[in-house]
């Protein structure tokens, strides 16, 4: 009887996908004070190619409804952080690692041919994009609008062999990228550092997101 292979995944990235419960009127709340915010207040200018971005400060005109949804990826990132000896947390080690979190929160509202250029997020240690409305993405994913991550080990995986992969979860893309759909409700945290796009947006609806970044 042969022995078994083990693959042990070394230095996985995290990606945490968080479906929020009964998110519905949290969304239309959400929507509400975003779209009074892009009446009154010009956009600003950073990774996005046309749309609206509003200040980095939305969890002061935001409301209660952003202070909500702030509170929401707080408790998140404390279930999926740990100290560096593994004591606390999620997963494998049971409990909750309480960290003060310092938090800059913005909105995005994209139209169709908005999207948003390549970038990370310096100075934080979790970031995240929560969506108010997928603009129909989720059940059309020909309408574009995908958020993209770029492999942080760079092209090397594909320099060599680029028709092989490795034979494990994730194996397939790497060099590459990998795409999560929108969906509305949906919570997508992150490491800061990992470089990441929003594809143009192909359709005739509007399509709403709120980022933030958590630090010390």
């Amino acid at each position: 009887m042969s022995a078994v292979a083990e693959i042990v995944p070394l230095f996985a990235t995290p990606l945490v996908l968080y479906d929020v419960p009964d998110s519905g009127s949290l969304n239309a709340d959400l929507r509400r004070v975003i779209e009074e915010r892009e009446k009154t207040n010009a956009s600003t200018q950073h990774s996005n190619e046309g749309g609206w971005q509003s200040s980095w400060d939305m969890d002061r005109w935001g409301g209660a409804p952003a202070l909500k949804l702030l509170a929401i990826g707080r408790n998140t990132a404390n279930k999926m952080t740990t100290d560096r000896k593994g004591t606390a947390g999620t997963g494998p080690h049971p409990g909750y690692f309480a960290v003060t979190w310092r938090a800059n929160m913005w909105a995005n509202i994209n139209r169709s041919g908005d999207a948003n250029l390549m970038h990370s997020h310096p100075g934080s240690f979790w970031s995240a994009v929560y969506y108010v409305d997928d603009g129909g993405v989720f059940e059309n994913p020909t309408l574009g609008g995908a958020l993209e991550f770029m492999d942080p080990r760079g092209a090397g995986p594909v320099m060599y062999a680029p028709h092989l992969g490795f034979a494990m979860q994730g194996g397939l893309s790497g060099g590459a990228n990998e795409v999560v759909m929108p969906k509305a409700g949906r919570l997508v945290m992150f490491p800061s550092w990992l470089a990441h796009q929003v594809r143009a947006y192909r359709g005739n609806a509007t399509r709403i997101s709120i980022a933030f970044n958590l630090s010390l």
